[in-house]
């Protein structure tokens, strides 16, 4: 695989990654075969890298997006980084339709990969994902219908 590969952001406690974006973090080391890895994120993709580093990807292989505060601003600012790559996409599985949903939206190619969340956070996530993948499919509709 030498399309990069594209972690998006989670909770972040006293500077190390949560239980949620560890899992995204150990996808991602399970896929990674020597390719870029962006690591996106305000305030994640710093310990994101750290994390990564730790686990013995190089740091030159790294690349640090530290803006995005949403998923569609993830996707945007690695599109802007490898705009003829198909962004291999890490995420938790509850996240794949909406973040799928975006990249349709924005015109960027991504294959999606799944982490699996950790269990006592799926309840609150799953049921977060009830309302935001509605809402993000009802704003890229007004955005397409404004044009």
């Amino acid at each position: 695989m030498s399309d990069p590969l594209l972690v998006l952001g989670s909770r972040v406690t006293h500077g190390y990654p949560g239980a949620m974006l560890r899992s995204r973090l150990d996808k991602a080391l399970a896929l990674y075969s020597g390719q870029r890895v962006i690591v996106s994120g305000r305030g994640e993709a710093g310990p994101m890298a750290s994390y990564l580093i730790e686990h013995g990807v190089p740091a030159r292989q790294i690349v640090v997006e530290p803006k995005a505060t949403s998923t569609n601003e993830n996707l945007e600012n690695a599109h802007r980084l490898a705009p003829d790559a198909v962004l291999q996409v890490v995420t938790n599985d509850f996240h794949v339709l909406r973040t799928a949903l975006w990249a349709w939206h924005l015109g960027i190619a991504v294959q999606m990969h799944p982490a699996r969340t950790p269990w006592r956070l799926m309840p609150r996530n799953y049921l977060r994902e009830v309302l935001a993948t509605p809402h993000s499919a009802a704003r890229i509709g007004w955005r397409r219908m404004r044009g």
